[in-house]
């Protein structure tokens, strides 16, 4: 039984409940299950919050990055830079798009796609594909200007909401994509996504390859596949991200309290923001440097619904080891992956509960 979950999705759902189900009940009515116009009214909504002329909807995230990646029209086979410490859904859109996983260590404060890193692989890429990681956006200034006339292609599924020096997630480079897995910040009732930029032909692009290549009904203009967005998940979408500031504020506080609770407890390095974010706190991170899942065990058997993101990074997972790529490869990313604890965070969370979980986190690391 876990008595303080790590995401609560069922206090999040109390809070839209009526206005879901209205919508529910109008799409039922309406019988538009596909392309209604909750989809192209939440696309123009999500577009007004990111400060993008376009979004498009996707199936799921992963589509989005492919989708993203695809608009580009890169060479067959040509590297993406990316950081090894990442969900495995970047790696695997960069191989289903047809090109090649450039992987690259991350910084050892911020767990975040390291610049140096990057720079020196420069010459085998041709795009760079860097993850705005747990709720905070990765170092934008320096990745653009290392990358010239690379375009950006932007993971932010982690960072909806998200701004660094007043920008928002999603718009400094070419294209962004974002996830809205139950679990996001702006979460859906099943798998959704977006993709998010600027540029006129690339939101058209993605939006014909999301729709079978078509613009018009049996005409398919270029190859493309089945990845729109479902009218329901748009109806909860819309009602999620009208609440989304005053739930990103709500995070930042638990975060803070985090920090205020936590402070000077050894054996626990707390999470930094890189200066310039402003952070929406997707997961509360530390790192327990002896023992984690030791640890961790203790939590859960407290009723404590701590996770670890991620126990075994990209480049060590069977899946990729055509990559070439062998332990010892990306020692921060390695590092972090043995040392990762995230703690229960989401807007709902209340201060005794996160005053318990500070409580048996002190008692399971003081053994």
């Amino acid at each position: 039984m876990t008595d303080i979950p790590l995401v609560d999705l069922h206090a999040s759902h109390a809070e839209v409940a009526e206005e879901v189900r209205a919508g529910f009940d109008a799409v039922l009515a309406s019988g538009a299950y596909i392309k209604g116009p909750d989809v192209a009214a939440f696309e123009a909504e999500y577009a007004a919050f990111c400060g993008v002329r376009h979004a498009v909807g996707t199936a799921n995230g992963t589509d989005a990055v492919e989708l993203a990646l695809r608009a580009l029209d890169l060479p067959p086979g040509a590297g993406v830079v990316l950081p090894a410490n990442t969900f495995v859904a970047t790696a695997e859109a960069v191989v289903r798009a047809g090109l090649h996983p450039v992987l690259v260590d991350v910084d050892p404060d911020h767990l975040l796609i390291d610049p140096a890193r990057v720079a020196a692989v420069l010459p085998h890429a041709a795009a760079l594909l860097p993850v705005h990681l747990n709720g905070q956006l990765a170092p934008m200034a320096a990745l653009l200007d290392l990358a010239g006339d690379r375009p950006v292609v932007e993971d932010a599924a982690q960072s909806q909401g998200a701004r660094q020096d007043g920008a928002a997630s999603g718009v400094r480079g070419r294209i962004a994509a974002t996830s809205f897995y139950p679990g996001k910040n702006l979460g859906a009732y099943g798998d959704a996504g977006a993709v998010t930029t600027d540029d006129d032909d690339l939101a058209t692009a993605v939006r014909l390859m999301g729709d079978h290549g078509s613009g018009r009904k049996y005409v398919h203009e270029r190859f493309g596949f089945n990845s729109r967005m479902d009218t329901l998940q748009a109806v909860v979408l819309r009602a999620k991200l009208r609440r989304l500031p005053a739930w990103n504020a709500a995070r930042r506080a638990a975060a803070a309290r985090y920090d205020a609770l936590l402070a000077g407890l050894a054996g626990v390095a707390l999470p930094r923001t890189l200066p310039g974010n402003e952070h929406v706190w997707h997961l509360y991170a530390v790192r327990v440097e002896r023992d984690r899942d030791a640890v961790l065990a203790e939590l859960h058997a407290a009723g404590i619904g701590a996770g670890v993101h991620y126990p075994v990074p990209v480049h060590l997972q069977p899946a990729f080891r055509h990559l070439g790529h062998g332990e010892g490869a990306f020692p921060v990313t390695e590092r972090a992956a043995g040392e990762i604890l995230t703690l229960p965070l989401h807007p709902q969370i209340t201060e005794d509960q996160q005053i318990r979980v500070a409580e048996v986190l002190a008692k399971a690391v003081r053994g």
